[in-house]
């Protein structure tokens, strides 16, 4: 079992002061947000990207190179990479670069993505939404496996017989599909025989078992062992050193960020009552104290058979210390109580 953190790096104004930090500071901050999670023993730290006014991470590979050569052990990943609208090509030098800097620990998180910005900076048209990502993926995939490829598609030039450079540490560069929990995207990523990463942000997670079943017989139907294919969830939380100061703190700039994204996409009101029922034990925030949080962690591996967890935090803008702090509890609390209760469980299974 693991266990990390994601992020967006998001800059919304601060709900109690309304100042809105820069972009440089909310990156510099997040790259001592990865060093600490290294420090306290968590497994993973992802870095969305996003590309608009409110989201400091554009490029997460250059972000999460900043904490390569400061780490150690933690793995390093995208959450998502927006591969529709980027140069999959681009992509596999960055991240074989991140993986050169960090010997070994860099990975690929791809997905359409949920935010459309990126469609028109680059010059794509939501029309070929999923004809791109097909396409892409497909020469990712390619990228992955080949160091020099001949390849065709119709939203980018052919290649012909070239390399592409510098190659990776890991043989292969791990490559993820994110999924907001459509079956769609689930039965691509078994076929594929690539480890899915669900977004369990809203309703009961235990709904989403019937996913990771549907993925595992995709994966065993087009000739995968299942029993290889790794399963990971983020979902929105923090932690603090009681549940109800966890609950105050975080419930703001939840609110805030919600009911921003709620006006421009049609969403009704965020308000406490909704914020305190998907904290609750069958809901989706993981909010709370370190036991709290550690109880609905195991519940979901037991229930849905997620294999890695990242707690998505903050969501909106929160004051570092605070978020240093839940990194802080994640790791010296929450993760060892976890583990040692997957390992006691799966050994009398």
């Amino acid at each position: 079992m693991e266990i990390g953190i994601s992020t967006f790096v998001e800059t919304t104004p601060d709900v109690r002061t309304g100042e809105v930090i820069s972009h440089a500071q909310r990156i510099r901050e997040v790259v001592e947000e990865i060093v600490l999670a290294d420090q306290v023993g968590l497994d993973v730290f992802g870095v969305g990207e996003h590309h608009r006014e409110d989201y400091a991470a554009s490029s997460p590979a250059v972000i999460l190179a900043a904490a390569a050569s400061q780490t150690e052990n933690i793995r390093l990943t995208s959450a998502v990479t927006v591969l529709s609208s980027a140069d999959p090509i681009r992509v596999f030098q960055d991240f074989a670069t991140l993986d050169g800097i960090s010997n070994g620990r860099a990975e690929i998180m791809a997905g359409r993505g949920s935010f459309i910005e990126s469609f028109p900076l680059f010059g794509y048209d939501l029309r070929d939404y999923e004809e791109l990502f097909d396409e892409k993926l497909d020469l990712l995939l390619k990228l992955q496996m080949s160091e020099k490829i001949t390849w065709s598609g119709k939203h980018r030039p052919a290649i012909e017989n070239l390399g592409v450079y510098p190659r990776p540490v890991q043989k292969p560069l791990p490559i993820w599909i994110g999924s907001g929990g459509n079956q769609e995207s689930v039965v691509r990523a078994g076929l594929l025989g690539l480890p899915l990463v669900l977004a369990i942000i809203g309703g009961s997670p235990l709904h989403f078992a019937p996913l990771v079943e549907l993925y595992k017989k995709a994966a065993e139907h087009a000739g995968h062992d299942s029993s290889k294919l790794k399963v990971a969830s983020h979902s929105h939380g923090f932690i603090a050193d009681d549940t109800e100061t966890a609950a105050d703190k975080f419930f703001p700039p939840t609110q805030y960020a919600m009911n921003k994204l709620g006006k421009e996409r049609g969403w009704g009101p965020y308000n406490r009552s909704s914020f305190d029922a998907a904290r609750s034990f069958e809901g989706a925030l993981y909010v709370g104290d370190a036991d709290t949080v550690a109880e609905k962690i195991i519940h979901l591996r037991k229930n849905v058979g997620i294999e890695r967890f990242m707690l998505h935090v903050p969501v909106g803008t929160m004051p570092h210390e605070d978020v240093m702090r839940a990194i802080e509890l994640l790791g010296t609390k929450v993760a060892p109580k976890v583990k040692e209760e997957v390992a006691r469980w799966e050994s009398v299974q």
